[in-house]
């Protein structure tokens, strides 16, 4: 089939550009013709791909976010127009998806949690609450592709979304992310090459978006295990494509700017989960949070807020602390502290690789693939008539 695939922006580092590179891998796999509209691309291009990027417009202008994602999907429609396609498949939301994957938290309910009345009233809510009405609808025929039990709950109760439309993923975790039987030589390794000694204790955070996911707690939480462990050497590595600005400015005042290092976006995250003590992960708004299944499938103990989809599989596992919401600062630092303690990390680590070896944590894509494929083919067969 001729598959449409949409994304606003594609950069490596970014756990939703991931997952849509994989899908497509995958959809080409099994026979089908990928094109790829985006707005703009960082990166290698994928193999095989016909890749069209939306021409450029003012962006400067206020507004321009909403302005762009309008610009985009009517220059979209027209190209499809003219090179019509089998299925349309999404990545972020928007009207007239045949498939949409879920990768971002429900806007509505923060909107209505986290902002004021004034701030509904404007245009930007009313773009974004107005867009993801379009695909969770009861009159939309747009068919789900969720990530979060959770997340599934929040559509269904602000859009009373039917659940036959809803269709919920296992998790997607890579191979290369699994413990490998040589850990403990290159845990040595990247440590080496990090510049770690073997006493300091390591908190590892990864993602692209540093305010949503809690960069700015994470930091707080090292500043405390430095005040309250003078005896002790920490670091933490910060491994995602974002500003840096704010966070170093933060870390200055906190005392901590020589322990926090900003690594950039990376390609050796496999050697950086063994390399740690501890992931930290004090997310703000994650609708799964694939980072915490990478780290319990490589034996590295997590703590983690509770608003995360996958902190469920944490605290099932037993592979970790999971923080209770509203966020307290104190609970996080609480838990970081908690976790100096060796055995207790081993039992976590444990824990983890039993839980990795039981679940399956790892078929998302060929499972969403397939789905695809179905919705689309029997989209075309009620067509046909």
């Amino acid at each position: 089939m001729r598959l449409a695939l949409l994304l606003y922006k594609y950069f490596p580092y970014g756990g939703l550009q991931r997952d849509f590179a994989r899908f497509v891998v995958e959809l080409q796999r099994r026979g089908h013709h990928c094109r790829v509209y985006c707005t703009s691309w960082q990166g290698d291009p994928l193999a095989g791909v016909d890749l069209r990027l939306a021409p450029p417009g003012p962006g400067s202008m206020r507004g321009s976010n909403v302005r762009r994602n309008e610009r985009f999907l009517r220059w979209v429609q027209g190209d499809m127009a003219i090179a019509p396609v089998d299925g349309v498949i999404g990545f972020n939301k928007m009207p007239g998806l045949d498939v949409y994957y879920a990768g971002d938290p429900c806007y509505l309910d923060s909107a209505l949690k986290n902002r004021g009345f004034l701030y509904r009233l404007g245009w930007r809510y009313r773009h974004f609450a107005g867009w993801e009405r379009a695909v969770f609808e009861r009159a939309s025929t747009t068919q789900i592709l969720l990530i979060s039990p959770s997340e599934q709950g929040k559509f269904e109760r602000h859009y009373r979304t039917p659940s036959a439309r809803m269709h919920l993923l296992p998790p997607g975790v890579a191979a290369d992310r699994r413990r490998p039987d040589d850990a403990v030589a290159r845990r040595a390794k990247a440590r080496h090459e990090l510049g770690l000694a073997h006493d300091v204790y390591t908190l590892l955070f990864v993602g692209s978006g540093f305010i949503t996911k809690g960069l700015d707690r994470a930091i707080r939480g090292l500043a405390s295990l430095q005040a309250t462990h003078p005896g002790r050497r920490f670091r933490l590595l910060v491994a995602g494509q974002d500003g840096v600005g704010r966070f170093g400015l933060l870390a200055r005042r906190q005392q901590v700017q020589e322990q926090v290092s900003f690594l950039g976006g990376r390609d050796d995250i496999p050697d950086l989960l063994l390399a740690a003590d501890v992931l930290v992960h004090p997310a703000r708004s994650e609708a799964a949070g694939i980072v915490l299944l990478e780290a319990l499938v490589a034996g590295l103990p997590v703590v983690v807020t509770g608003v995360c989809g996958y902190a469920r599989h944490i605290e099932a596992a037993g592979a970790g602390l999971v923080l209770v919401e509203p966020f307290s600062q104190r609970a996080l630092d609480k838990a970081l502290a908690g976790m100096l303690d060796s055995e207790f990390r081993e039992e976590c680590r444990n824990n983890g690789l039993v839980y990795a070896k039981r679940e399956d944590l790892y078929s998302m894509h060929t499972t969403g693939a397939k789905l695809m494929e179905r919705i689309i083919q029997r989209k075309e067969a009620v067509a046909d008539g």
